[in-house]
């Protein structure tokens, strides 16, 4: 039988090779990058490691709570906070809520240490379909973990029913990272910005990755993402003002950077786990839940791979 063929080596890609595997399926998992990861991405900035897509995972469901506790037994993974705060106009209101987790070594490690085992390839994936074929290579299903305007670019029109339930257009987001000389803002783990119009959220690098290094990582709104994808670098000085009235830091930061995320976060919810073509062709990803999150993809991805096992069992 012709492999399973995974487009897409975030976390719920791997958690659907994962899952196939696990049942007995060949699977081959594509991915353009050069590091697996995807939105859980990890770039090293000024010598340091540095989270600049997804901030923090929760874990509500039992399933992937063990793959947590595994990752926390081996020191990959950390509870960082359960306190948060919203920055409005400069004041700072404390916001308790779930245990938020860390990676000591970026989020994208984890993702790395899912994927160990499998056999994960590194190229650029043209065309899917029909068939289901990727890129004229036969297969006997094909997962694509990833945005749905990713999605519908790689598929075949001969997938036109699957291509219409893939209209989340995906909000664009930047992420700044700042570096300063010393730590000169108040002790708060992370802010929710409100009312502002170039950021939404703040998180103290150092205390979630647990070195104290004064590096702060911001993400844009949808709406000035949207004005500077062509040109990111010139989003890093009014972001990093954003940055400083939010937290009331008085210098500017030594060094900045800023990351494009033009699929940065769904812009919607589903209620079913995944999208599946009769033809073994899927989706899977944060998109398909009723809040979008890590924990989300990765049972997403779970539950893709479960259902192609079932259908595909001699």
């Amino acid at each position: 039988m012709e492999p399973v063929v995974v487009v897409g080596a975030g976390i719920s890609g791997i958690a659907a090779a994962r899952a196939l595997t696990s049942r007995g399926a060949r699977v081959v998992v594509l991915d353009r990058g050069h590091r697996l990861g995807g939105r859980m991405a990890s770039r090293r900035v000024d010598g340091r490691v540095v989270d600049t897509g997804a901030s923090y995972f929760t874990v509500s469901d039992d399933g992937f709570g063990k793959v947590v506790e595994g990752w926390r037994t081996r020191g990959l993974a950390r509870p960082w906070t359960d306190t948060l705060v919203v920055s409005h106009e400069g004041d700072l209101e404390p916001k308790p809520g779930p245990v938020r987790w860390a990676a000591p070594g970026g989020l994208r490690s984890l993702v790395e240490d899912l994927a160990k085992g499998l056999d994960v390839r590194h190229t650029t994936v043209e065309h899917v379909g029909p068939g289901p074929e990727v890129d004229g290579l036969p297969a006997s299903a094909v997962v694509l973990a990833m945005p749905d305007p990713q999605a519908v670019r790689l598929l075949d029109p001969a997938y036109e029913d699957l291509r219409q339930t893939l209209h989340d257009p995906f909000e664009p987001v930047l992420a700044l990272t700042a570096r300063w000389a010393e730590r000169s803002w108040p002790d708060v783990q992370g802010a929710f910005v409100a009312g502002d119009p170039v950021i939404s959220w703040v998180a103290d690098d150092g205390r979630r990755r647990g070195d104290g290094a004064p590096v702060l990582v911001a993400h844009s709104t949808p709406e000035f993402a949207a004005e500077h994808l062509d040109a990111p670098d010139e989003a890093a000085g009014p972001m990093a003002v954003a940055v400083r009235d939010a937290l009331g830091i008085e210098t500017e930061p030594e060094s900045t950077h800023v990351h494009r995320w033009t699929f940065g976060k769904p812009s919607g919810s589903r209620e079913e786990p995944f999208a599946l073509d009769d033809a073994l062709v899927g989706v899977c990803g944060d998109a398909f839940s009723d809040r979008p999150r890590v924990e989300a993809a990765y049972l997403s991805g779970t539950a893709l791979g479960e259902a192609l096992a079932d259908r595909l069992k001699p």
